[in-house]
């Protein structure tokens, strides 16, 4: 028996912990956390020890080409090999490009933060299409514009080890991130305080000193109140604001009007709870740890914009305690950064084309974020043909029949295609829909190098074997479909040059200094870097200063300055109850694994977390099944008691599908909240994103 243990990092959701992999006879017998990662230094969950291997070895997992033989959706599949996989695929695109253009093509991945997001993109623009969609708009996408409008670069947490208090806004650590989670936990016993502003009774609030619970989607009026008492009391950094900050005075103004008692007003929160958290904040240094509830309404930018303020006024921005900025070995690129390479862009003319562009330029729009597609209006392309029809699609390692608001309509967008290509592990709610399904490698058989400002440092993922079957990595994928697709249209291969992940991944590294090979032994790489070089690292505004008060903002026509708007969900006779989404689980990352015997047993049924006192006013009990129904559609949810939600709000969790059931829906109608959601609108005006939480709902027991 031949056994060898290695370093190496897991990706299986966003915390991406540092893994000690062992493999005997060429299969992993265990992934275990490695103590030694300076980012995630010991912490771990089931995900990367059970989820992965599982995801990795299971029964029904894909392992060759896809060939779809009957009508689109129902099931009948002929297994053909790569050759004639890619030609079909090529075909497909190539014929679509001839009848509509190249920008009638798009590709849906989850995002950047994974590297198939940039070859995705690069993909894309190397067939001349600026269309590609990402699953932001959903979750963290209002964080990082706000970010990056505001000049922070900054994520969320990223010195806990440090601080003196932890302001905890949207956001579960304990399900959503062990590395946060621990970071937490030692920060309470070695004294530092904690705020948490949730709706919900999270472990973290249970751990606080101030439990701040606001009404779903007025955390924008907290902020602006601790922000009024701030600098009312001058607590806020003098000294920084004078040097580092643009538009005080503006801001100073804006915020007066927001008084503890009117913030009170707006969210339900004591004013006297908010004059204590802002007093607490403001004595720092502090660190602002956020997530996904504050970016799910379409007030979400300028919720965190708020908070953004809050944490510059404070200086809390680089600073030990704080807020680190993301630091970089010099020479080293990230995949963000690729989006942006003039290198590797398309003319501005043809990124104006990109849906969305003209509405949301801040998502969509040349220099924006990740530069992706407003999703909604790319189905809207599909489904009507404008501002252009949209014609084929390829969609990798994302299930966005499932993820996407609007279940029905996702699902006859996609049914509309003249052609569709997945690249997956398995056969899911999307790809069910495809014409063509290829097998994609998993963690364990993927080479990637990621930079992790959390650590901060440079992070390893090793293949633990050659790719099971014929699975293919997303880099492979894209690049034999542009030999394929060369003698078929006009391709540009200087926009997606490698034809490997070995070659890709040193090309990330560049003149960092950092060798590829020592990196793999080691499974990460440390590097030296310099709190508080403002004059050194600058600020990416049009002030060169942390803005307050934004230049970009002003020129769009947008607010410049953060502001609370009322959320649009309320309640009614008819809808009496509010429904919050997004609500973690440990072992479950969005829709992936739901298909494992282990976790089937543990968590076999979506549930529907309602207070008590409203089950017993809608007659429903613990384990039944109740019909959540908004008025965009309506969904089936499994109860569970629970005195964590307050007795007007009603909480669940997103990504549920039935791997085992019927398709081509496998449950995506029926236990997928999103089936109960609407993705038509209002939109943030910055991001473009949906209310996809705090939305009003009334609940039965189901038939």
């Amino acid at each position: 028996m031949s056994t060898r243990s290695f370093a190496s990092t897991c990706w299986e959701c966003g915390s991406t912990c540092g893994s000690l992999v062992t493999v005997s006879d060429g299969r992993v017998i265990r992934v275990g956390p490695n103590k030694a990662h300076p980012h995630s230094a010991g912490a771990f969950c089931a995900k990367g020890i059970r989820a992965l291997p599982q995801w990795t070895y299971g029964e029904r997992r894909l392992l060759h080409p896809l060939k779809r033989i009957g009508p689109r959706g129902a099931g009948q599949w002929r297994r053909i090999a790569w050759d004639e996989a890619l030609a079909l695929v090529a075909e497909g695109f190539a014929g679509v490009i001839r009848r509509h253009g190249a920008a009638s093509l798009a590709g849906a991945v989850s995002g950047a933060f994974f590297s198939r997001g940039p070859v995705m993109a690069l993909l894309m623009r190397a067939l001349g299409s600026p269309n590609w969609l990402i699953n932001q708009d959903l979750c963290g996408g209002c964080r990082a514009v706000s970010d990056r409008v505001t000049g922070l670069a900054i994520g969320g947490g990223e010195d806990i080890a440090h601080t003196n208090c932890a302001l905890v806004v949207g956001r579960n650590p304990y399900a959503a991130d062990p590395v946060q989670w621990r970071a937490l936990q030692a920060a309470r016993k070695r004294g530092a305080g904690l705020i948490v502003i949730d709706p919900n009774r999270s472990p973290a609030a249970e751990r606080a000193d101030l439990w701040l619970r606001p009404r779903p989607g007025t955390d924008a009026a907290i902020a602006l109140a601790m922000m009024q008492v701030i600098i009312a009391e001058q607590r806020h950094d003098q000294d920084f604001v004078q040097r580092w900050c643009h538009g005080f005075d503006a801001l100073a103004e804006r915020v007066a009007a927001y008084t503890p008692q009117r913030a009170e007003a707006l969210s339900g929160v004591p004013a006297a709870d908010i004059v204590q958290a802002a007093r607490r904040y403001a004595d720092g240094p502090s660190v602002f740890v956020s997530g996904h509830g504050i970016d799910a309404f379409s007030a979400g930018f300028q919720t965190f914009r708020a908070f953004h303020c809050l944490v510059a006024i404070c200086g809390n921005v680089d600073r030990a305690g704080g807020n680190r900025r993301a630091k970089r070995p010099p020479g080293l690129r990230t995949w963000l950064d690729l989006l942006h390479d003039p290198a590797f862009r398309l003319p501005l003319e043809v990124e104006a084309l990109r849906i969305g562009a003209q509405r949301f330029p801040l998502w969509s729009g040349a220099g924006a974020w990740q530069g992706a597609c407003h999703n909604p209006s790319v189905l809207d392309a599909i489904l009507t043909g404008e501002p252009y029809p949209l014609r084929a699609m390829l969609i990798s390692g994302v299930n966005i029949v499932i993820t996407y608001p609007d279940t029905r309509r996702t699902r006859a967008a996609l049914a509309a295609l003249d052609f569709l290509a997945v690249a997956a592990h398995d056969i899911n709610p999307t790809a069910a829909l495809a014409d063509v399904v290829l097998p994609k490698t998993t963690t364990l058989e993927e080479e990637e190098v990621q930079l992790q400002p959390g650590g901060p440092c440079v992070s390893y993922t090793q293949p633990a074997h050659p790719p099971l079957g014929e699975a293919r990595s997303d880099l492979d994928i894209a690049s034999a479909l542009l030999d394929h697709l060369e003698p078929r249209v006009p391709v540009n291969r200087a926009l997606l040059p490698w034809r490997d992940q070995r070659a890709f991944n040193a090309f990330l590294l560049g003149d960092s200094g950092i060798d590829l090979d020592a990196l793999a032994r080691d499974g990460f790489a440390r590097f030296d870097y310099v709190l508080g070089n403002f004059g050194e690292q600058g600020f990416a505004t049009s002030s060169g200063k942390l803005e307050l008060w934004s230049h970009r903002l002003a020129e769009l026509g947008l607010d410049p300055l953060p502001d609370f708007t009322a959320p649009n969900g309320a309640t009614s006779a008819a809808w009496p109850l509010l429904l919050l989404t997004g609500e973690r689980e440990k072992n479950f990352h969005h829709s992936r694994f739901r298909d494992q015997p282990w976790l089937e047993q543990q968590t076999p049924d979506p549930r529907l977390r309602v207070h008590p006192d409203t089950a017993a006013r809608h007659a429903l009990h613990d384990g039944e099944w109740a019909i959540v129904q908004t008025a965009a559609g309506q969904c089936r949810l499994k109860v569970a008691l629970s005195e964590r939600v307050p007795a007007d709000i009603v909480s669940t969790g997103m990504g549920w599908w039935r791997p085992r059931g019927e398709g081509p829906e496998f449950g995506a109608l029926d236990v997928n909240v999103n089936a109960a959601l609407s993705y038509a609108g209002p939109y943030d005006p910055a991001t473009g994103s949906p209310d996809s939480r705090g939305i009003p709902c009334r609940i039965a027991a189901a038939p």
